[in-house]
């Protein structure tokens, strides 16, 4: 059974194997992209989070999906492309996987039967769900896809104010 983050690999966009234990320590926001979504604007308020609050521990791992309304049908290089040129990012972008169903990736799976959504629904509904995970590797809040990233902040403050071996702060999202 897994138990935190650090027990997934996921693919970079050139495919190689990332183990996701690189990221020990860290506060994490992961969240399902597209590049042609209406969302697709919050590439720009995940920057400016990731630059923000990288220097005190904070990464955006983003996870390019096109099974909401086939918003991101490019391979690797065109997302790679897109995100430079169009957002200027220089966070971890992953390979394209699936969120939902059988062949969700593991990781995925994971993080929505760690928290659920609205109801206790555990499918992703849509491009831009995002999940902060803690610096233990454990999930402690989803959020939906309209939810912007600067609303995310104060959350990833209180988070990075723990060190990695002390007990969590309450997170309401």
């Amino acid at each position: 059974m897994t138990h935190d983050i650090y027990d997934f690999t996921a693919n970079s966009l050139d495919g190689t194997a990332v183990d996701l234990s690189r990221y020990a320590g860290k506060v994490l926001l992961i969240v399902n992209t597209a590049s042609h979504c209406g969302f697709t604007p919050q590439y720009a308020g995940l920057q400016q989070l990731h630059t923000r609050y990288a220097d005190r521990g904070f990464e955006v791992l983003a996870f390019p999906c096109n099974q909401f309304g086939r918003q991101e049908p490019g391979d690797s290089q065109q997302i790679g492309d897109f995100c430079t040129q169009n957002f200027g990012l220089t966070f971890p972008v992953f390979e394209k996987i699936e969120v939902n169903g059988t062949g969700a990736h593991p990781l995925f799976r994971w993080l929505t039967g760690s928290r659920p959504g609205v109801l206790g629904t555990e499918g992703i509904k849509w491009n831009f769900t995002k999940f902060l995970v803690d610096r233990r590797g454990h999930v402690v809040e989803r959020y939906a896809p309209i939810t912007k990233p600067d609303a995310i902040a104060h959350d990833i403050e209180k988070l990075l104010g723990t060190a990695p071996d002390n007990s969590m702060p309450d997170v309401v999202g």
